[in-house]
């Protein structure tokens, strides 16, 4: 289960991070049932699935990511690999493409974001984020 990057990842990614421009693959899967136990504070009154949770984790953060220049640029429903092992399946496919790297940070770090990440939390049984960079003069870019 994959929800939060290790401290190696993240000084990786600050160290290694492009300049320009980044999107993030987004591959989630939700739990049935979200688990609010690490954020009671967040929970609603009666139980709800982890696609529930995880809308709720977008409606608050979408006003803050449009603050800092972001957009989620492709939204999706996945399932089972059709190249890659078969017992793993995604719910969700997203591109979020951020100004920079120092952007994606600085929203990762706003206090008004982490007033609502307890619904990511809650929402995941597992998911995979990898940062993506345009090749210049590749098909499709400038």
């Amino acid at each position: 289960m994959f929800i939060e990057p290790t401290q190696e990842q993240g000084m990786y990614f600050v160290q290694h991070a492009p300049s320009g421009p980044i999107t993030m693959l987004n591959l989630l899967q939700f739990r049935e049932v979200a688990d609010y136990s690490a954020h009671p504070d967040l929970a609603p009154p009666e139980p709800i699935s982890g696609r529930e949770a995880y809308e709720r984790y977008t409606r608050h953060t979408m006003p803050i990511l449009e603050a800092e220049g972001g957009s989620v640029t492709f939204l999706g429903s996945a399932g089972r690999m059709l190249i890659g092992p078969t017992d793993v399946r995604w719910d969700m496919v997203m591109l979020v493409t951020h100004a920079s790297a120092a952007a994606f940070l600085a929203m990762a770090s706003n206090a008004a974001y982490l007033e609502g990440v307890g619904h990511r939390t809650a929402a995941l049984a597992d998911s995979r984020l990898l940062p993506i960079e345009a090749i210049s003069g590749s098909v499709g870019t400038p």
